[in-house]
This record gives C-alpha cells, structure tokens and sequence, in this order.
C-alpha cells in the first residue's frame, strides 16, 4: 500500500502535492480532474495512481476549463470534487471559474492553481491572487507540505460550508518541496458514490435574469466569508517588537530564516496569512495597531500590500508601510533577498556574505530534445523541405525545444493552442510560407478551434502535428488520441487524423519521421500543393516518445548507432541534426553508446554512420 493511505497519527514524509493529494482522501473526495502541467502534475497522477484502492473517479481532462466544469457538475450532485492546474490553466477554465463562483457548489469543491514564480516552466509567471478577489472566492495559501494537506481539509470545509468553490493558491517551491506530514483519519468506504441533483434552474441556469440576483447573494456569501478569514486560525501572529512583517505562502519561510539569522527576533513580529481571501481587515488592522511600521514580504505582485494600505488608510492607522520599493517584483525570492530587504528598511549593515558563483569556464547545458526524439527528426525535414524563409509558430511542449541552434524552428509563442491560430494570422499579413507546430496532447487541449477558425477564413498555412502518443513534458499523461495508462495499456479514443479531415482542411497526411525520405518527400508534397491550391493543409508526425517507448511500454532496444573510420569532420550531423548523443572529439563525431536510442535518423543523412547490435 503507498505511504499515502498509511493509517491515522502516521509521519509521513510527502512532496507538496502529494501532502495535497492526502488532504483531499480524507476529506472525503469523490472526483478528481485534471490537465496536467507543472508543477501541479503530480496531483493527478497521483491519484490516478491510486484510484483503485481509494474507489475515486480519477480523469484527465481534454484541458482546464473541461476539468472546471465537469468538477461543477459533480459538486452539485453532492460529490465532493478536486480540480488541479497550474497558473495559466486558470485562465483557460476562467470563462466556467467566474460564473461558477455566482451559481456557488453544493458538495466541496477545490481547486489547485499552482502559481510558478521565477517561469520554471512557464511563460509568464502571472500572480493568480487576484483571480480569487476578481471571482468573490475563498483562497488559502500554505507554505509547506503540512499546511498543504492541512489547508486541502480546511478548503473543502470552507467549500462546503459557503456554497462556493475554494482556490488552494500553491507556489512551485510548496508543490515540490518534501517534509513530514503528520496524517489524520481517512474515512472508510471513500470514492466516488451516486449523487443527487435537485433541479432549480432559477439557480443554476445562468441567464441575465437569474445572474442578476446570484451576484447579490454572492456578495453577502463574501461577506460571511470576510468574517470566517479575520477569525480563522490560518491567520495568526508570532514574536514580538515593534517591526511588523506580513507574509504568506512560502515567503513565510524565508522571513522566518531571515530574521533567525539576522538576529531580529526580539525587534520583528510577524502576521503569516493562511487565509488570504477574502483579505482579512480587521485582523490585519488589529496587527497595524500593536507595531510602528511594516514591510510586505510577498512574492510577484503587491495583492498583500495592495490590500494592506487600503486597510491603514480605512483605520487610519499612520505607521509606515513598505512592500515593493524593498521586495523585488519579478521572480521568486529567497532568504538572502528578504535578508537584504530587512537590512534596507531597517538600514543595518550586512556582514560580507560568501555568494556562490558558477565557474566561467563551465560549458553552459542548455535544455535540449531528448536523444532519438522524434521532433527533431520532423524538424529536420520541415526544414529541409521550406527553409528558413518560411514562418514556425509553435506551441507549449517539449517540441517548443526546437526553438534553440541549430534547428531553429520556432519563431512565435503566446499559449496553449496559439501556434495554430497566430500561423493563420501570419498567412493573411505575410507573403512566406507558414508551418505551425503543435503537440497531440496541446491540439485537443486548445488547437481545434483554431483549426477550424483557419479553414473558416480561408488561411493559407500547414500545421503540423507532433503526435508522439503521450503528453511528455509533463510526466507521459494520457490523452483523448492517445489514452495510455500507467500500467502500459494503450487505448486510442479519439482519432487524430479522422478531427483533422472534418474540420475541413484541404488535405492531411501521416508520416514516420523516423523515415527521413519518406517524409521529405510528403513535405514537398504539400509544399507543392499549397503552392497551386492554397488552404489548410495538416500533417500528422506520428512516432511515440522514446522515453515513453522504455519506460512505460518497456521496449526494448535493439541497435546502437556508431560512427566509422570514413567520417570526414564535415559536421553536418552537429550543424544540422544535433542529437545530444553525438560527440565532438578533435576533428571527429563520435556517437554516445549510452546515449544513443538507434532511431536511425542520423544514419539517414550520414553514410559515415552505422548500426551495431546490441549484445543480449
């Protein structure tokens, strides 16, 4: 049995989100959705991975705003429901986020947004506080694993009690780091149970007329809810002096360190907020009143600050407040930064401190496509085939690593689904050819619509698809066009090619790129094509993710690749294919044994190069 389903009063030692994933088991959840996407994945797949002995329904969503919804629906038949993302997944599931926060929830429902400070694996790092304050909901922020488990029980009570869903607001440093968790009570005969859905439609049917009176009874839901914040234990004080610090989340724990090694635990007082939404005013008020001034420690965006200053000038409080002009507004802090800021403030003098610096003369390692990914064979011949005077809008997923030398294929990137409706922008303002790039997992999360929006304007572009059976960037989840489970089964819902012919387009084809010759030759097919017959054209690229290949189907490799005594130097394999696999030594290319998979797309440009077999 996993450590996760251990018994009551157990230490446990958990990631984040699994502390997340313990919280909800015990609170009693019955569904459990998500689109995976860092650094909230392990959420998903963790209870995916233990469905069968807890008897929740566990599904992976075709993207966030799905996920929102069907969680609504469940919640309103009385079935508690969890919904994971990260930040930017909130603002795909927005459109059902806001007006679900009117229609309000019957059974528990919380929702997972794990913020990603510092873009770790994120294009922007948005602060989705103010997705709570904008929606009228409730937020807890914890700031280690056993706040996170704690404060999943408490969402889904505060959930529940109020009729509303609840936002448990994570940053990546609390969904990923590990610490003991001290368990409670799971209940037994758990899972996923026939629900009851009393019909009301003046209630839950969202027209102007109905709208118009749930937007009155969510503001006096919020104002109950301001209530339970200024009085929730979540919040609370420690230490003493007349400095006050106000945190939350893990910025928590860096003022906590801060302020240990600065030797300032008798001068600063801190108010940690669990509960941030509603803001709680009169306790923030009350802090105001016991010190003379106060710094704002708060990762991103001032939403504390904001919110802090509001309250003084309401309770005319006249100490001295500062936030931002101290704490940086970009990327994540850490306890040298608010070491900094406090000594700033409180204008102290820093010992010199040893600051660790990297070596000049370490070679930098940048991110790059796995040995034998498929990707960079397509890419290779989509290159080959158009060019560099030809546009690449790409998408969110490991082919976005196309983007660095000496591929190069990726020059436009918003979001999700974007590359397929900004390469049909493209096609109407430029004269060039437009290849767009998207992944199997990312076309059903968000590139149909665009699809069918290009072939509706009469867009002159080819998308190609990157179909590599898995969503692999974020830990080989399934998907509709390719339902791989965790136990290596293989089950295929939804065709990709049969979607792509009915939205309309012009013409679409399937290649191996691992068949280099093949493949150029259907690029210049379509090249040809859409040279006479402008329009939408498609091609699917379909090989599975190697990673995949081994470590869930368990396939097992039969040939390495080696380089003989004819290679002349001329580079060409580096210049133009760059598989990690391929060493450089001296005026030679050799090929990394270990590294290599035996693809054999680099055997099909380089007569130099050879297969061996590999010895059982």
């Amino acid at each position: 049995m996993s450590s996760l389903l251990k018994a009551e009063n157990e230490k446990v030692f958990l990631l984040g989100n699994e502390a997340i994933v313990r919280g909800a088991i015990e609170s009693g959840v019955g569904y459990v959705t998500a689109y995976p996407g860092t650094p909230s994945s392990e959420i998903i797949d963790t209870m995916y991975r233990l469905r069968n002995d807890t008897g929740i329904r566990v599904e992976y969503a075709v993207n966030e705003k799905v996920s929102v919804e069907v969680a609504a629906a469940v919640s309103n038949a009385g079935i508690r429901s969890l919904v994971s993302m990260k930040h930017v997944g909130l603002n795909v599931a927005a459109d059902a986020f806001m007006t679900l926060s009117y229609v309000g929830v019957k059974a528990g429902m919380v929702i997972v947004c794990a913020d990603d400070p510092s873009l770790h694996s994120s294009q922007n790092e948005q602060d989705n506080r103010f997705y709570a304050r904008m929606a009228l909901v409730p937020m807890l922020e914890p700031s280690t694993p056993q706040e996170a488990y704690e404060m999943t029980c408490k969402a889904f009570e505060l959930s529940e009690s109020f009729g509303t869903p609840c936002l448990l607001r994570t940053t990546t440093r609390v969904n990923h780091a590990r610490g003991v968790v001290k368990t409670g009570f799971i209940p037994p005969n758990g899972g996923m149970k026939k629900g009851e859905f009393k019909k009301d439609p003046f209630r839950y049917v969202v027209v102007p007329m109905v709208g118009r009176m749930l937007r009155v009874e969510q503001l006096k839901r919020w104002e109950s809810l301001t209530q339970e914040s200024n009085a929730t234990d979540l919040n609370f004080v420690e230490g003493s002096g007349k400095i006050g610090v106000i945190t939350s989340g893990v910025s928590y724990l860096y003022v906590k360190d801060a302020i240990e090694e600065l030797g300032l635990n008798e001068e600063m007082k801190i108010a940690k907020l669990g509960m941030t939404s509603p803001f709680p005013d009169k306790f923030i008020l009350n802090f105001l009143r016991t010190v003379d001034k106060v710094i704002v420690v708060e990762e991103l965006e001032p939403y504390l600050e904001e919110a802090i200053r509001s309250v003084a000038q309401v309770g005319k409080w006249n100490g001295v407040i500062v936030g931002k002009e101290f704490i940086p507004r970009h990327f994540e802090l850490n306890v040298p930064i608010v070491k900094r800021a406090f000594a700033k403030f409180l204008d102290l003098s820093l010992p010199q401190e040893e600051i660790f610096t990297v070596p000049s003369n370490i070679p930098a390692r940048p991110p790059n496509l796995c040995p034998g990914c498929p990707h960079r064979a397509t890419y290779y011949s989509v290159k080959k085939t158009f060019g560099r005077d030809a546009l690449y809008p790409t998408d969110i997923g490991c082919y976005t690593l196309g983007l660095l030398p000496p591929l190069q294929m990726a020059d436009f990137l918003i979001c999700m689904g974007s590359s397929v409706s900004t390469g049909g922008g493209f096609s109407i303002a430029l004269d060039n050819p437009v290849v767009a790039f998207i992944g199997d997992s990312t076309f059903f999360h968000a590139g149909i619509t665009g699809l069918i929006n290009c072939v509706t304007n009469g867009h002159k572009l080819l998308l190609v698809i990157l179909d590599n059976s898995t969503t692999a960037m974020t830990g080989h989840q399934p998907h509709p066009g390719a339902s791989m489970t965790v136990e290596g089964a293989c089950e295929c819902k939804v065709d990709v090619k049969t979607l792509v012919e009915a939205c309309g387009v012009k013409a679409c084809e399937v290649v191996n790129p691992l068949n280099v010759t093949r493949t150029i030759k259907t690029f210049e097919k379509i090249k040809n094509s859409m040279d006479s017959d402008p329009g939408v054209y498609v091609v699917i690229s379909k090989s599975p993710c190697p990673l995949l290949e081994r470590r869930v189907l368990r396939k097992k490799q039969k040939v390495y690749f080696f380089v003989d005594d004819t290679c002349d130097g001329c580079n060409v394999c580096l210049e133009e294919l760059a598989c990690p696999a391929f060493v450089r030594t001296d005026d030679r290319v050799s090929i990394d044994e270990l590294l290599c998979i035996g693809c054999a797309v680099c055997a099909q440009i380089c007569n130099s190069i050879k297969p061996r077999k590999i010895e059982k």
